[in-house]
């Protein structure tokens, strides 16, 4: 199954990706980052829509 996965460097912190898909992403107030939440569900079906609405697209599918 594929890996989500985010470039923290790139991230903007928009908060786009914890707004669609909450169960998979969190946001870290400290650094203003996205990050993946510990034992999120990889086949969760919002993790697509997330990816797409991510303006700096820094999250993607790797296998």
């Amino acid at each position: 199954m594929a890996e989500v996965v985010i470039d923290v460097d790139e991230c903007i912190g928009c908060e786009a990706c914890v707004e669609t898909c909450p169960d998979v992403f969190g946001f870290n107030d400290e650094d203003e980052k996205a990050y993946l939440i510990d034992g999120y569900d990889p086949g969760a079906d919002c993790i697509e829509e997330a990816i797409a609405s991510c303006p700096a697209e820094c999250i993607e599918l790797e296998e």
